[in-house]
């Protein structure tokens, strides 16, 4: 009952939220990061504790202000995908503005395949469709197999929509799919930042242990595509704001488990930088770090029920 209730208020936000003039949308999405944020609810607690890594030396004031701030944030990448298949080729070029571009120019002029491997920020839905636009190139990509089922192919009809591949992350075939699209200088754009299976890479973020999916490095390392990492955010504007980080090199020496794990501490760490950056608009609603996961107790120590986007 509560997988179909789920099911039914995504279609409910898409057949809905897409028919409503932008501005209503916006103050629509903050009315309802406002509340949730106010209830306190396991998805806001866990983003602060989150939070209160990333801005060691704030206070309770603060962090309940940047947690806010995120809720609405977050919020907003909601509203956004849910208007975004009714959204021109022109709107979809003016929402997006990055910075380093020409690192994703030249990779994809090289000819050698690229990947581009995002944390939980701003809306990589947008960016996405933006390169589609803005290239004249498709992409693909991998999504969590949610539940109910009829929940993951809404989710894959809207991402092919924009002009995606979706590949399941269950099953194991994605990886040498992926690898294929690389060797024939394809681009590959992965969330990498919370590990989701058994195979997780161990890097420090913000001076403690968490796990980060192996597969961007372990691409690169195995296909020789380029790795760009890249940040997302938004400012008080309709657009949002990213930055291509320089490409990453792999180590010249070592096995291949120890190349990837030098590439991914450097993706940890370039991730890193866009969130203290921009902590507001790192949509991290569950358990990140090592030592969070280790507990029994699934609440965070004093500090919504966030739907992660898949």
């Amino acid at each position: 009952m509560n997988e179909k209730l789920t099911d039914a208020l995504y279609g409910l936000g898409w057949s809905t939220v897409k028919m409503l003039p932008e501005p209503v949308a916006v103050g629509l999405g903050k009315q309802i990061a406002d509340v949730a944020w106010r209830r306190r609810g396991k998805g806001v607690l866990r983003l602060e504790s989150n939070l209160a890594r990333v801005l060691p030396d704030a206070d309770a004031a603060r962090l309940a202000a940047v947690s806010r701030a995120g809720m609405r944030s977050y919020m907003r990448y909601w509203m956004e995908s849910f208007r975004l298949p009714t959204w021109s080729a022109e709107r979809i070029r003016d929402g997006f503005m990055p910075e380093g571009l020409e690192h994703l120019e030249e990779s994809l002029a090289s000819g050698r395949g690229t990947v581009i491997a995002l944390p939980h920020m701003g809306n990589y839905d947008l960016a996405g469709a933006w390169v589609t636009t803005r290239f004249g190139v498709g992409f693909t990509t991998v999504a969590e197999r949610l539940k109910p089922e009829t929940l993951y192919d809404r989710f894959v009809a809207y991402r092919e929509g924009l002009g995606m591949e979706v590949l399941p992350h269950a099953g194991g075939s994605a990886f040498g799919t992926l690898a294929r699209r690389l060797r024939s200088g394809g681009l590959v754009c992965l969330v990498a930042d919370r590990d989701m299976s058994a195979s997780g890479i161990e890097v420090t973020f913000f001076g403690e242990s968490a796990k980060m999916p192996a597969g961007p490095a372990m691409l690169a390392v195995q296909t020789g595509a380029r790795l760009l990492p890249v940040t997302l955010w938004y400012d008080d504007s309709p657009v949002m704001k990213g930055r291509v980080h320089a490409p990453l090199e792999v180590p010249e020496n070592g096995t291949r488990a120890e190349k990837a794990a030098v590439l991914t501490q450097q993706i940890a760490d370039a991730f890193a930088s866009g969130i203290a950056d921009h902590p507001q608009d790192w949509h991290m609603l569950q358990r990140l770090w090592l030592a969070d996961l280790a507990r029994r107790d699934d609440e965070p120590t004093d500090k919504s029920s966030g739907t992660e986007k898949p």
